[in-house]
């Protein structure tokens, strides 16, 4: 097992605004003056920050389309002594955002990687919902292939704790039809532009946010109820319980997984419970 100690010579992972540039932290400013190069992004955004703060560094691009060419690159940086942090656009390092493989890279390396606490919109967007606040999920952005979409929503709409998805104005329309059609009547908070001059907040069901959003603009989070009634799959066979995903649209893989989870039972206690239905139907 390995452990990761504060030390310096590490890859410190710093959070940035969300939208008003006064949310960063004391800690955060003063990491990003130590630290020898700064992974960005997009180099850009982030030398307005370091412009507003009066902070030079060394910029060095780490995206989405690069992160797997940039893990050793980085992890040369460390091995030379050089501190280096990583931020993105805005918000917390790999929240929805790039970072992801370079930290699991750097860690199997036995580096050092530190995480700096900071802002992130599902935080704010969960506590001012005045939705159930624990136990929470959070799910990001949803596919955006529609049938995908619709088949990740199937699969959440059970879960009986409040779910926080990331979602673009272009697509939330879309995104809330198929929440009411999968979901049903359930309440909803929808944040858009948090931290930002036109941050606004809507509550209400589903159908009635739904009416709201024709017009749209800037990053959206939906924090969605959870479901609150029991299913008793109990009153159900194996049999009856797949065939109800099935005509949800899941594939048989999907539901016999799904069944099992639910069930709390092995794949292949439903697979062949589910494949000795014709069998049964002869004997008959």
């Amino acid at each position: 097992m390995q452990k990761s100690y504060a030390a310096k010579n590490a890859l410190y992972l710093i959070p940035t605004p969300i939208g008003n540039m006064e949310d960063i932290t004391i800690r955060a400013l003063n990491t990003l003056k130590m630290v020898d190069i700064l992974l960005c992004e997009d180099t850009r955004t982030t030398s307005v920050l370091l412009a507003k703060y009066a902070i030079k560094k060394k910029l060095v691009s780490c995206h989405e389309y690069n992160e797997e060419q940039m893990k050793t690159v980085i992890d040369a940086y460390l091995d030379e002594g050089k501190n280096v942090g990583l931020v993105t656009d805005q918000g917390t390092p790999i929240i929805s955002d790039p970072g992801y493989k370079v930290v699991s890279y750097l860690l199997e390396k036995g580096k050092t990687v530190i995480s700096l606490p900071g802002a992130t919109a599902f935080v704010p967007a969960l506590t001012s919902s005045g939705l159930p606040p624990q136990p929470f999920l959070f799910y990001g952005f949803l596919n955006a292939k529609e049938s995908k979409m619709k088949k990740e929503l199937e699969q959440l709409k059970t879960v009986p704790c409040s779910i926080l998805f990331y979602e673009s104005p272009h697509r939330i329309a879309v995104m809330l039809q198929h929440l009411k059609e999968i979901f049903g009547t359930r309440r909803i908070a929808l944040a858009r532009e948090i931290s930002k001059i036109h941050e606004t907040y809507y509550y209400g069901t589903i159908e009635e946010v739904l009416q709201e959003v024709d017009t749209m603009k800037g990053e959206i989070v939906v924090v969605v109820e959870g479901n609150h009634t029991p299913v008793d799959y109990q009153n159900l066979s194996i049999v009856e319980h797949v065939d109800l995903y099935l005509a949800d649209k899941m594939t048989l893989h999907e539901a016999m997984k799904q069944v099992a989870k639910e069930r709390g039972v092995s794949k292949t206690v439903i697979y062949k419970e589910y494949h000795q239905k014709d069998g049964k139907k002869k004997e008959r």
